[in-house]
């Protein structure tokens, strides 16, 4: 299984809503909340080709995107093969 990363926000409903998926799927992840830790914005900024919008999510190498593209994944029937490579 790869690692999981997630940058988010408390405030941020797709934020809670990807996290959500992700708990479904039973995968663990590691999320770094950059209310809390603003310096670690402008790493997430650059890991994401400058996606300023939370969340960011990347499984090992691949860079998902955001709530929407996760989903999007989900709904294609890609986002378990994903996970488990």
């Amino acid at each position: 299984m790869q690692s999981i990363e997630i940058y988010t926000s408390p405030l941020c409903g797709f934020c809670h809503a990807a996290k959500r998926l992700l708990k479904e799927k039973g995968v663990a992840f590691t999320e770094v909340d950059v209310l809390r830790n603003p310096d670690r914005k402008a790493e997430m900024i650059e890991r994401a080709n400058g996606g300023r919008t939370v969340p960011q999510i990347f499984v090992g190498a691949t860079h998902v995107g955001g709530c929407d593209e996760l989903y999007a994944l989900e709904r294609a029937g890609k986002l378990d093969s994903l996970l488990a490579a």
